[in-house]
């Protein structure tokens, strides 16, 4: 890994505590990113913030460390309990909420402060006893921290620093109601000390920025690139029906360490999971339908190398920091251009390199304008040859041929209902033979299946019988419709 994306900035540099500089040496940072260089002056200043930068440049252990040395430096409210945590983290997704509190983990092991995480899909018992027990610093996903919020579990009259990361997602997933929520039940903005961050600040995220926190200072890491400077992207245009056998292609070519596949839907995350694993690769799958607790143990076992390739919806784009991923396949390419830069941006972090391999299919081409104008480049076209596309084994369940969404809404073979036999039961009354007596009926079912076959016997006798009064076919007038008038019989 390179260290070109570090500053002349040390962490020594500023007057941390020493539990502080203890973790992060063992964590080995010594030098600052831009991001971390231009922010900590401010907030460990006391002034709130709102920082922008690329995705993996730090963010996180910037805000951390303000939040660790706010803590230590001043006493807590005398008036202080348990269950009135000092510090609240928002974040819009489990995995970014997961990654946050191991990073303050790694950092903050000697500094003698009590965290807690806070999200859905699991450990809902467990949370609201950590809750009840008392912690200092509090991070979690917007949903599961109102249901207890509610609850009077905790609450957010004590709250000395607040940070919001990610922020423009809030909004994205439809949380900014219960962010202003949250926030309209914690202490004063000139009463604490408020961080925002996010890879983009829109109007919005401004907006919300200027009316919840105290005449916060903008801080902006500008690059010549939108996108990591060390991502080289390509983009291919194949056909519905070459998306799968370039994909695997391109892996066999590339033989690639850890890679991260992004798609648009759930149903084509399952459909390239069991693909790839026919074909001799060792993936897991990411999606919402995933419990959360193997969502956890999957991005560990790709964390460990257990598995080398990670299928994902968006829900794997934002927050999450996985060294040392070498490539990222955009299987679909994504309706928001931004999606395009927080998916590309799991790779070549820290510094490093790493490669962005980009599908622009029949489905979603038309999305390529609008992120190369948001990139301000054009994406290198890639040209694809005839040994590029491997010839796949067909997974379980499926037939040889690849399929596209157009088979969504087909049943499979085997819940189709049986066709009836050609040959028809002949339910007429056989004769008896001499000697032979028919069984006596047992139970009300057999009277009843006598009384439906008597119902047959009538309507197999009945006959269509001819009268005077019945027309002939000659004698039923002939109508026609005129096109422009009422029918006309004649």
């Amino acid at each position: 890994m390179t260290t070109t994306h570090l500053t002349d900035k040390k962490f020594s540099d500023f007057s941390l505590n020493e539990s502080l500089l203890k973790g992060l040496n063992e964590a080995g940072f010594e030098f600052c990113t831009p991001i971390q260089a231009e922010t900590l002056p401010h907030a460990l200043a006391g002034k709130d913030v709102a920082g922008q930068a690329q995705t993996g440049t730090g963010k996180t252990m910037a805000f951390l460390l303000a939040a660790y040395q706010r803590l230590l430096s001043q006493e807590p409210d005398e008036e202080r309990k348990k269950n009135q945590p000092r510090v609240l983290i928002l974040a819009p997704t489990r995995e970014l909420a997961i990654q946050i509190e191991k990073d303050a983990s790694l950092i903050g092991g000697y500094t003698g402060l009590k965290l807690g995480l806070v999200y859905g899909g699991t450990g809902y018992d467990t949370q609201r006893k950590m809750l009840e027990n008392g912690v200092d610093i509090l991070v979690g996903t917007p949903g599961r921290l109102i249901d207890y919020f509610k609850q009077g579990l905790y609450k957010l009259d004590k709250l000395d620093v607040l940070i919001l990361d990610e922020a423009d997602r809030m909004f994205d997933m439809g949380f900014i109601k219960d962010i202003r929520f949250l926030l309209h039940r914690m202490t004063a903005p000139a009463d604490r000390l408020s961080m925002l961050f996010s890879a983009t600040l829109s109007h919005r995220v401004e907006e919300l920025a200027y009316e919840h926190m105290n005449d916060p200072i903008e801080v902006k890491i500008e690059s010549e690139t939108v996108t990591a400077d060390k991502i080289t992207q390509i983009v291919y245009h194949p056909g519905n029906e070459e998306k799968l056998p370039l994909l695997v292609g391109l892996l066999k070519r590339h033989e690639p360490t850890r890679t991260l596949i992004f798609v648009n839907m759930k149903w084509v995350a399952e459909k390239i999971y069991n693909s790839l694993r026919a074909n001799g690769f060792k993936c897991g799958i990411i999606s919402g339908d995933v419990p959360q607790p193997k969502r956890e143990r999957l991005l560990q076992e790709f964390k460990d190398d257990k598995i080398g390739i990670l299928v994902a919806t968006d829900v794997a784009a934002r927050g999450l920091h996985i060294p040392a991923v070498s490539h990222v396949f955009n299987y679909d390419l994504p309706q928001d251009a931004e999606d395009y830069v927080h998916r590309i941006g799991r790779t070549a972090r820290a510094g490093a390199s790493g490669d962005a391999i980009s599908f622009a299919c029949e489905d979603t081409a038309y999305y390529l304008m609008d992120i190369e104008e948001y990139i301000g480049k054009p994406i290198p076209p890639g040209k694809i040859e005839p040994e590029m596309l491997a010839t796949l084994k067909p997974s379980r369940g499926s037939s040889s041929k690849n399929t596209d969404r157009r088979d969504r809404g087909r049943k499979p073979r085997d819940t189709r209902p049986p066709k009836r036999s050609a040959e028809k039961t002949d339910r007429r009354p056989r004769p008896e033979k001499a000697g032979e007596k028919s069984a006596p009926p047992t139970g009300p079912r057999d009277k009843q299946n006598d009384a439906d076959e008597s119902k047959r016997e009538q309507r197999a006798e009945t006959v269509q019988i001819e009268t005077p009064l019945s027309p002939s076919a000659k004698d039923v007038p002939t109508i026609r419709r005129g096109r422009d008038g009422p029918p006309a019989i004649g």
